[in-house]
């Protein structure tokens, strides 16, 4: 008798963004040259469309797919955009923005130093996912965040 497979397999637990990609084989090379990412598992189609692929960038877990409209799972560029936005931390988040626009990233937000602590800056990835890339500068209380960004959006 084999043993019960744990509820939350190893390496899964907590929330992993599921993206649906139209071209989702170009995406996981782009992900690997803009991000560094490593792909962990990759499950082809009969189609020879990726059904589902996993990769870590860096020490998080994503999940994704070709987007498959006759099972209601759509890609940003199908739907005209994304609402959600992928936070990632990295090292350098100068070095990476400029790797990651130099891979086809459009840059939307220019990297720059944020009143909360972090030096960030935004992109799309050429599948019409959001990323913020940050990476964290300075330590800043509650109570001085506070105080900054009331100073900030003050008018």
């Amino acid at each position: 008798m084999s043993p019960k497979p744990k509820p939350i397999p190893d390496g899964k637990a907590g929330a992993t963004p599921y993206l649906a990609i139209s071209g989702a084989a170009a995406a996981l090379d782009f992900y690997q040259k803009a991000f560094g990412a490593t792909i962990v598992m990759r499950l082809d189609m009969p189609d020879g469309k990726v059904g589902h692929a996993e990769i870590m960038i860096g020490e998080g877990r994503v999940f994704l797919s070709e987007e498959y409209p006759e099972y209601d799972v759509r890609s940003p560029k199908t739907i005209g955009g994304s609402p959600v936005t992928i936070n990632l931390y990295v090292p350098d988040v100068d070095a990476f923005v400029a790797r990651a626009a130099a891979a086809g990233a459009r840059v939307t937000r220019p990297v720059e130093d944020q009143f909360y602590g972090d030096r960030g800056g935004k992109l799309e990835d050429p599948f019409g996912h959001v990323w913020w890339i940050a990476s964290h500068v300075e330590d800043v209380s509650t109570e001085e965040m506070q105080k900054r960004a009331s100073a900030m959006f003050a008018g």
